[in-house]
């Protein structure tokens, strides 16, 4: 794996959890913000519909956070 894809993943990860955290304590101010964690909210979603199960067999368990 390089290691563009790595952080690619990884960082996005944690700024995920950071943002799913602002969503559930409403923790954003702005109509800027509101309207990107929409958009946000909305790729998640067509991610996850989109997504093929057996790539998700492939993956370790053993490296879960």
């Amino acid at each position: 794996m390089s290691n563009m894809s790595y952080c690619r993943f990884h960082n996005t990860y944690h700024d995920l959890v950071d943002c799913k955290n602002a969503l559930y304590n409403e923790d954003i101010s702005s109509d800027e913000e509101k309207r990107y964690a929409k958009k946000l909210i909305e790729l998640c979603k067509e991610i996850s519909e989109n997504y093929e199960p057996e790539f998700v067999d492939e993956i370790s368990n053993d490296d879960e956070e």
